[in-house]
């Protein structure tokens, strides 16, 4: 059905529309200099001119297509650093852990790459230290979720929980919450 509607939608008035869009006036083009004008005549006049010019497109230079023959290209890309590291990273992310907390009993989570952590390990994390810092330092959150101790201190500088506030009301009217 919806394809129906959309084809009679498409194909209204389908006759007029081209020809409105036919019978527009074509764009012309811009208008030369006066001088590059008459110039442009005189070469256009000249009988030499579509021959010379034929000629030029059809010829072959030898010197140049002998230059071309003698060009030869072997590149070899040079061994980078970043392909070591990325092998070695790869290795290092086939090592897991199991997942810290009783939050993923519910989820198919069954382990984490090492050096990383899940979303609800992450807010865990951020909210232990904020209500306990002297507990949950950088140096104890990195070892217990296997992180290294910058990517910790990272988290904890860039990265806060929402913490909700409620005002009291002023009014004495107000509807107690239970």
């Amino acid at each position: 059905m919806g394809a129906w509607v959309t084809r009679a939608i498409r194909n209204f008035n389908l006759e007029n529309r081209a020809e409105r869009e036919i019978s527009k006036l074509k764009p012309s083009t811009a208008p030369r200099h006066p001088s590059a004008k008459s110039l442009l005549r005189e070469q256009m006049s000249c009988e030499w001119y579509d021959s010379e010019i034929k000629g030029e497109i059809a010829r072959k230079d030898d010197r140049l297509l002998s230059l071309l023959k003698e060009v030869y290209v072997d590149s070899t890309d040079p061994v980078s650093s970043l392909r070591v590291k990325t092998a070695e990273t790869q290795q290092e992310s086939k090592e897991f852990r199991l997942p810290k907390g009783h939050h993923f009993d519910t989820l198919n989570v069954k382990n984490i790459p090492k050096g990383k952590i899940s979303v609800v390990e992450a807010l865990t994390l951020l909210n232990n230290h904020k209500l306990h810092p002297e507990t949950w330092t950088a140096e104890k959150i990195a070892q217990e979720y296997q992180l290294e101790l910058k990517d910790v201190n990272s988290l904890l500088k860039y990265f806060v929980t929402f913490e909700v506030r409620t005002f009291p009301p002023k009014d004495k009217k107000a509807i107690q919450s239970k």
